[in-house]
């Protein structure tokens, strides 16, 4: 879809394994009149949605099974899947872990999504049922927390909260006549794990060094840049020196001169913007050159360099950073 290739990271299967494991080693003990401890249960758990375990309990073609032998169990559902936007993360964020040597796995970050799950306890003995909610209850509060390693080859876990949302019972009469004597009683809780669903992985280049660049707008006539006519021009600039066009009316500062063939100039708060074949003049040094075209172009105020250190480091090692600050003018070459 949308130009990638075919995924699937089973994010949303983990999600419905991790919910059930919460659940699948709860037992129960009976007990005599006296109290003493007469058998242990392990409640089964199933998938599926609570009507179609509901059917296979009270349905009995051959008239020989009763509620009493196939309960208590339990079954759990996903109801639904809803995007969570309280949670949603600036969607150019990205994961990033080791795969070579010169390449990293990427991710974008993953997208909010609330699982909503349905738990159905079902008994006969209303001691049972409350015994099954009172090994479940007390650890949502209301929220328990569980942290899932959804995509191992990222190398991320994460840590989702399960909500419990609501807790209701029901009961429904075996037989025609409800007249109590066999009855099955059904828990109902409704829980929102605050989970996610996840892009595709890709493979990227590393990023072995990384220019960060401050620029002076040469607009606003701050600092103007300007190519003069070097090979017939006289003399050399002082920094810091007043140059000017009398016939132009033009006056500035010089920021910058190259004693070169390139004939730079950077011209500080000047009262107008240059232009060409104005003719410049410096006050102290006496040094004259003929401008020949501007530099629309930004300035680089700052550079600065960040590479890894050592420069051999790979994605899964330890390395620090050496970082170069270059600043205006030297920026300039």
């Amino acid at each position: 879809m949308l130009g990638n290739a075919q995924f699937y990271h089973r994010t949303i299967r983990k999600m419905v394994v991790t919910f059930g494991t919460l659940f699948n080693d709860i037992e129960i003990v009976r007990y005599t009149q006296a109290g003493v401890p007469k058998e242990k249960l392990k409640i089964p758990l199933s998938y599926g949605p609570k009507e179609q375990y509901l059917t296979r309990i009270t349905a009995d073609p051959n008239l020989v099974k009763t509620i009493n032998t196939l309960v208590p169990r339990m079954s759990f559902n996903l109801e639904n899947l809803e995007y969570d936007t309280s949670r949603k993360q600036v969607s150019t964020l990205r994961n990033f872990a080791g795969d070579t040597d010169t390449t990293v796995k990427t991710q974008f970050v993953p997208v909010p999504y609330n699982y909503e799950f349905s738990l159905s306890v079902f008994v006969r003995n209303t001691e049972d049922g409350t015994q099954i909610l009172e090994q479940i209850l007390p650890f949502f509060t209301p929220d328990f927390s569980v942290v899932v390693d959804f995509i191992p080859s990222m190398k991320q876990k994460y840590t989702v909260p399960i909500i419990l949302n609501s807790v209701t019972s029901t009961v429904d009469y075996e037989g025609v006549d409800s007249d109590g004597t066999t009855r099955l009683i059904i828990w109902e809780l409704s829980f929102t794990a605050k989970s996610f669903i996840w892009p595709p992985v890709k493979s990227a280049d590393i990023i072995t060094r990384a220019n960060t660049q401050l620029f002076i707008d040469v607009a606003n006539k701050t600092e103007q840049k300007a190519y003069v006519d070097f090979a017939n021009g006289n003399g050399v600039f002082t920094q810091g020196e007043v140059v000017r066009d009398t016939a132009n009316n033009f006056i500035g500062t010089v920021g910058y001169f190259s004693n070169t063939n390139t004939g730079i100039i950077i011209v500080s708060n000047a009262n107008k913007i240059l232009e060409p074949n104005y003719v410049l003049t410096g006050d102290y040094s006496n040094s004259e050159y003929v401008v020949q075209s501007l530099d629309q172009n930004a300035l680089k105020a700052v550079k600065v360099i960040t590479e890894p250190n050592p420069l051999t480091a790979g994605p899964e090692e330890d390395f620090g950073f050496t970082e170069t600050i270059i600043t205006y003018p030297n920026t300039l070459s």
